[in-house]
């Protein structure tokens, strides 16, 4: 069948009075209602991966577990010892650290560097050179996290650390201290090693972003007046607003579900000063062997997840709404 004829299947068949047949395939010799069948492998990736673990971990919330014996079915012990929780509503609140420094700092400092290195740098040294910057901006994304935590291990050791040798260096021996080890220090510490390694990803994507930004907008309002910041505010954030809530979205996911830099640093420690929740329901899993439990934390993150997600989504979809209707 032609171009033409499938184009004209609808108009002959109001003529004829039947129903205009089934389009065919792109795919010679395939039908076009056994798409499905293609999908299958996935969904059982999905179910056996996802959905099954998914559905046995809120099970194993009504129940008492150590990993040996039979679950004991508890209703909603676990759920009522979980309200009442120092330990993890701690874990939460250090998650709002994470979140500042995981998402508020990297987003808003990648925003301005990628426009720095796309509208400034990339102008007047050449695009290799911004590319150079990004990718280097970027390397702690690509470094495995076992790797990392070494490296800053070594930097913030009390005793002959790179960064107390440096402050001794220069006269500031006062400031040195167990960084990871005291309290009062832990968590501004690991913030900080967050926002080095959380700060790439944004600038990627924006960069990315910016290059379906046209050039001549930047070039019109230079051409009127406009400083750089102007320029970034009215120009830049608007195009890649799109970006904007990807980059914060994800990155928010990953702040609330952290636990590698925990893991390996400090865990939890000291005390509960940098304790996240997906570290406690680790703890509780394997080291207190109080499955049920952890579970329950695990749940009650994916919650919290799942529910920051839609209203990221629905506050996305509103502006849209609202731009369309402008």
């Amino acid at each position: 069948m032609t171009k033409a004829s499938v184009a004209d299947a609808p108009v002959v068949a109001r003529k004829t009075g039947g129903t205009p047949p089934a389009r065919l395939s792109l795919i010679p010799g395939s039908n076009p209602r056994t798409f499905w069948i293609y999908l299958v492998p996935g969904l059982a990736l999905l179910t056996l991966i996802i959905v099954v673990p998914l559905i046995w971990n809120i099970y194993l919330t009504f129940t008492d577990y150590r990993g040996i014996k039979p679950p004991e079915w508890v209703g909603l012990e676990n759920w009522v010892k979980l309200a009442g929780d120092t330990t993890f509503w701690t874990s939460f609140s250090n998650s709002i650290a994470m979140i500042v420094a995981m998402v508020v700092v990297p987003t808003l400092l990648g925003l301005v560097l990628a426009a720095m290195l796309f509208d400034l740098i990339g102008k007047k040294f050449g695009g290799k050179i911004a590319s150079f910057l990004r990718a280097t901006y970027y390397l702690p994304q690509i470094l495995p996290g076992v790797v990392a935590a070494i490296v800053i291990g070594w930097i913030l050791r009390p005793q002959n650390g790179a960064l107390n040798q440096v402050l001794e260096g220069v006269g500031l021996g006062g400031l040195a201290q167990n960084w990871l080890g005291n309290p009062d220090t832990a968590l501004p510490s690991i913030m900080v090693i967050m926002i080095w390694v959380q700060l790439g990803y944004p600038i990627v994507i924006f960069m990315a972003a910016l290059q379906r930004v046209d050039p001549e907008l930047y070039e019109a309002a230079e051409l009127d007046g406009a400083n750089w910041i102007q320029r970034f505010r009215a120009i830049t954030v608007s195009i890649i607003r799109p970006e904007i809530f990807v980059v914060t979205l994800t990155c928010t996911i990953a702040a609330l579900k952290v636990f590698g830099p925990i893991y390996t640093l400090t865990g939890g420690g000291p005390g509960t000063s940098t304790i996240v929740p997906a570290y406690y329901a680790y703890s509780e899993f394997f080291q207190s062997q109080q499955v049920g439990y952890g579970a329950t934390i695990a749940t009650a993150l994916t919650i919290v997840i799942a529910a920051v997600s839609v209203v990221f989504l629905m506050a996305q979809t509103r502006l849209e709404r609202q731009e369309e209707e402008r």
